[in-house]
C-alpha cells in the first residue's frame, strides 16, 4: 500500500491539469515502512525533458534532476519512494513503455487527465523481473497543520 498525503494528490493532480496535453512527471518523497508500505509526504515536480512532439504520451527525467531530488530527499532524512506522471486522455494504467523504463523497487503513480481535468489516480509497482506491473492501493493521509494554538481554560 502506498500512502499519500492530500498536498501529494493536489500537486499530482494540479500538475496534471497544467501540463495538459502533455504529460507531467516528478517525485515521490516520503518514507518506507521496512514491510511494503510507504507513505508519501511530498510530490516533486520534475520538468518532462522528453522531445517537444512526444510529451503528449511519454516523459523522460534527466538523472542530474533525480540526483537533485535524492539530495533534497536525503537532507529531510526521507527517499525518494517513486515516480507520478499523468496520463492525458488516456487510463491511469502503465504502458509497455512505463514498463519498459520502470526498476522493481519504486511505486509509480498515474493520473489520468480527460480533457484537461485530472479523473482517477491509480498506483502501481513492477514485479522483480520485471515482467509486470501490480495495482497498489492508495490511501490518502490529512494535510498536516502547523501552528496551532491552543488555550487552556484557566
Amino acid at each position: 500500500m502506498i500512502i499519500l498525503s492530500e498536498e501529494a494528490i493536489h500537486v499530482i493532480r494540479t500538475e496534471g491539469e497544467r501540463t495538459y496535453p502533455n504529460e507531467c512527471c516528478g517525485f515521490l518523497i516520503g518514507r518506507s515502512d521496512g514491510a511494503g508500505g510507504r507513505t508519501v509526504n511530498e510530490a516533486r515536480p520534475a520538468r518532462n525533458s522528453r522531445e517537444r512532439e512526444e510529451r503528449y504520451h511519454r516523459f523522460v527525467i534527466e538523472a542530474e534532476e533525480f540526483m537533485q531530488a535524492e539530495a533534497y530527499a536525503r537532507k529531510l532524512g526521507l527517499e525518494v519512494l517513486g515516480f507520478y506522471h499523468s496520463h492525458p486522455d488516456h487510463p491511469a494504467e502503465p504502458s509497455g513503455y512505463d514498463r519498459e523504463n520502470a526498476l522493481p523497487f519504486y511505486s509509480y503513480v498515474i493520473v489520468s487527465v480527460e480533457g484537461g481535468a485530472a479523473a482517477s489516480m491509480t498506483s502501481w509497482e513492477l514485479s522483480a523481473d520485471r515482467g509486470e506491473f501490480a495495482n497498489e492501493r492508495i490511501g490518502a493521509i490529512p494535510a498536516v497543520v502547523s501552528d496551532i494554538n491552543v488555550e487552556e481554560d484557566t
